[in-house]
């Protein structure tokens, strides 16, 4: 039987209790986060007075897709997201876009991080009054794992790579304790697990929460992010709508656990992985550098179900790249308006950071590809928004010039309505074993993972449903944490 390990450790558990305690944490509940009405009044009466990025122990019940989209004072509402029009996506489909902003950190991978801290820190397999957190990341998970460790006042060691924006390492400097910068930039995955490996031999009493691997990851992702999903299909489709899919950059292969979900209360649905063109790494087992900063690549990650993936879409990151100037640029959206983009639409476009925009095309092509109407709704996520991005549209004016509405039309016709079913792949039985199968590059030879653990992932019925079963039983061990904590 393979489950996040829930073996409690007594003493460290004790020292973890005393530090909640020292620091006024509660620590919420998955149900919680799912269902923000399950959280006590006396916890939204706080939250009034606290920021959504205010480094305060109250803002962990913020970990959730309901918060009320506002910077400070915010309470809870149904989950954010966006309608996007065929005006302009260029098909008739519903694409429905989960909004990642309104996430303390401004990314919806403070979740991911949870979901792997709370496990060890209710059981005391981690403590954080001795040992250092250690979160690996292309970008947005160090971030949330970061401030994750700062409301416990332990000290936390973020990894990601050089090449990131800058606004990452900026809020770094002021959150995490310290930060590692490895070679390379999104692509570069290997080189942050090798900086993990050194760490372990340093001597240092620490924990390393590699979110590639971390099966917390993959549990916060089916049970809140599914959850989601499913609340907004549900609340949009109407009579004649249909759920036909949910697509998400792989990355570390957390977000695309929500689509197992989905697929479990929609049978028949799709997941459709996403990757970029300039790294096809699960379309031809491919390599190289690319420009979508949140998503990962040259790896399959240790939690990615590949046998329930359904297809395979890879996306130009000069696509991406430029379509965040139409988005954000005043001739951008002057000229979106020109094409009948509605107005309140535009103001919205800067909640799409990269990888946002990564998925939404990739929701495109498989709409395109399955041949979808009006009333086929696919699903897919903004982890992050152009907050985070800034610098990068800085960079391109100085290197490009100013953006014009020439640039826009091209921009439109080629990279939006102009994409195609191209670099796409439906994937047969034999496709996904093949995508499965790269993980004994990674995982066996290189991470410590055995010949056993990689056949059972594969060819054992169950061994995904005993992760997913795990939520109540994770919540038992918080509600008891608290509860001997004594602020709840």
């Amino acid at each position: 039987m393979t489950t996040i390990d829930l073996t409690l450790h007594k003493d460290r558990r004790a020292r973890a209790i005393q530090r909640a305690r020292e620091r006024n944490i509660v620590i919420p509940t998955f149900a919680q986060m799912k269902d923000p009405a399950k959280i006590p009044a006396k916890v939204k009466e706080e939250l009034k007075g606290i920021g959504l990025w205010d480094v305060h122990p109250r803002n962990l019940f913020r970990i959730t897709w309901h918060n009320e989209p506002k910077a400070k004072s915010g309470g809870f509402g149904g989950v954010n997201y966006l309608e996007l029009p065929s005006s302009l996506t260029g098909v008739p489909a519903r694409i429905i876009v989960l909004v990642g902003k309104w996430f303390p950190t401004g990314a919806h991978k403070v979740g991911a991080a949870f979901g792997c801290l709370a496990p060890r820190l209710v059981t005391g397999q981690f403590d954080p009054t001795a040992q250092k957190a250690v979160w690996p990341s292309t970008g947005n998970f160090c971030r949330g794992g970061a401030y994750d460790s700062a409301l416990l006042s332990c000290t936390s060691i973020a990894i990601l790579p050089e090449g990131m924006s800058k606004e990452r390492f900026e809020w770094l400097e002021k959150i995490a304790g310290e930060t590692i910068k490895t070679p390379g930039s999104e692509s570069n995955v290997k080189e942050i697990f090798d900086k993990c490996w050194e760490l372990r031999k340093s001597g240092q009493d620490l924990m390393i929460f590699n979110q590639f691997e971390e099966f917390g990851n993959y549990l916060w992702h089916y049970e809140i992010t599914g959850h989601a999903m499913e609340e907004v299909v549900k609340q949009v489709a109407g009579p004649k709508g249909t759920y036909r899919g949910m697509v998400s950059a792989t990355g570390s292969a957390g977000t695309i656990a929500s689509g197992d979900y989905m697929k479990q209360v929609f049978p028949g649905s799709v997941i459709v992985a996403s990757e970029a063109l300039q790294c096809p790494t699960l379309l031809e087992n491919g390599f190289g550098a690319h420009r979508i900063e949140g998503i990962g690549d040259k790896h399959v990650p240790w939690i990615h179900n590949t046998k329930n993936t359904d297809m395979v879409v890879a996306i130009d990151d000069n696509a991406v790249v430029n379509l965040a100037r139409l988005f954000n640029e005043p001739a951008g959206r002057r000229y979106l308006a020109s094409k009948g983009v509605d107005e309140s639409l535009l103001s919205t476009l800067d909640l799409l950071g990269f990888s946002g925009i990564s998925n939404v095309l990739s929701a495109i092509k498989a709409a395109k590809y399955y041949e979808m109407d009006e009333n086929d709704i696919m699903v897919t996520v903004l982890t992050d928004s152009m907050e985070l991005y800034q610098s990068r549209l800085k960079e391109m004016h100085a290197e490009f010039g100013e953006y014009s509405e020439k640039d826009a039309a091209a921009d439109f016709a080629r990279y939006l309505h102009g994409q195609s079913t191209d670099n796409l792949l439906e994937l047969r039985y034999a496709d996904r074993r093949r995508v499965h199968n790269l993980k004994y590059f990674t995982w066996v030879e290189q991470q410590g993972k055995t010949y056993e653990e990689i056949q059972a992932m594969w060819y054992r019925p169950d061994y995904w449903s005993e992760f997913q079963k795990q939520a109540d039983e994770i919540d038992e061990l918080i509600v008891q944490f608290n509860k001997e904590v004594g602020l709840a």
